[in-house]
């Protein structure tokens, strides 16, 4: 598999779940949230932003729990890859970003996606 298919694969932003607006200030994670045609907004205190995004999307009734977590440096991108389940199956994804932070929610939001949330 080429690297450009293994991203249209695994990093395929398409799907009910969008991340917008991402903020945090001391262990308060703020974020915007589109599940379809709804946009919200969802505040979680967490210990991580992994964990943030895992509850607000938990009190949305999207099962996400992250099994495998990978991570690594390539140039100026992180890529971060995910293997998570909903209860009932399993899928891999990755997130790609400037920052370790934003490409590990895009893992997971693509994780969600791929379950089929």
């Amino acid at each position: 598999m080429s690297w450009a298919s293994f991203c249209q694969t695994y990093e395929r932003s398409g799907g009910s779940l969008r991340l917008g607006q991402w903020s945090e200030t001391a262990g308060i994670y703020q974020a915007t949230l589109a599940i379809g045609e709804r946009i919200e907004s969802s505040t979680a205190a967490a210990c991580g932003p992994m964990a943030a995004l895992t509850a607000m999307l938990s009190e949305r009734g999207i099962r996400m729990e992250t099994l495998s977590f990978h991570q690594l440096h390539d140039g100026d991108q992180t890529c971060t890859f995910v293997r998570g389940t909903n209860g009932i199956g399993t899928a891999w994804a990755m997130g790609r970003a400037h920052d370790a932070t934003t490409s590990s929610l895009r893992a997971v939001t693509a994780c969600a996606n791929r379950l089929g949330c």
